[in-house]
C-alpha cells in the first residue's frame, strides 16, 4: 500500500502531524525542519501522491491540507491486530500485578 511506504518516513510523519493542526503553506511547514524547502516539497509530493494530503492552489502559494480517507485503510488494517495486542498487553499486566 502506497500509504504505509509514505508514512514510514519520519518527516513525512511529522508533516502530518503539522498538518493535522490545520491547512499550512508549503514555506511554513518547511520552516519546521532542518531540510533544504526542495526536500520538503519532494515530502509533500509523496504524501499527496498516496492520498495522505491535498494541495490548493492560493496565488502563488499552494495550501495543504490532511485528506483522512487513506488513513481509514491504515486503521482497518490495524483494527485486525488490535485485538491481537490487547490480549498481550492484559496478560502483562496481569503477570506484572502477580509479581509485585
Amino acid at each position: 500500500m502506497p500509504v504505509f511506504a509514505a508514512l514510514a518516513d519520519p518527516t513525512r510523519r511529522r508533516l502530518l502531524e503539522l498538518l493535522a493542526a490545520g491547512e499550512r503553506s508549503a514555506g511554513s511547514l518547511a520552516d519546521e525542519f532542518a531540510i533544504s524547502r526542495p526536500a520538503v516539497s519532494r515530502h509533500l509530493r509523496v504524501l499527496r501522491e498516496a492520498g495522505l494530503v491535498r494541495a490548493r492552489g492560493e496565488g502563488q502559494r499552494r495550501l495543504y491540507s490532511v485528506d483522512l480517507g487513506p488513513l481509514d485503510e491504515v486503521d482497518a488494517w490495524l483494527a485486525r491486530w488490535r485485538s491481537f495486542w490487547a490480549q498481550r498487553l492484559d496478560a502483562l499486566d496481569t503477570e506484572l500485578r502477580r509479581t509485585r
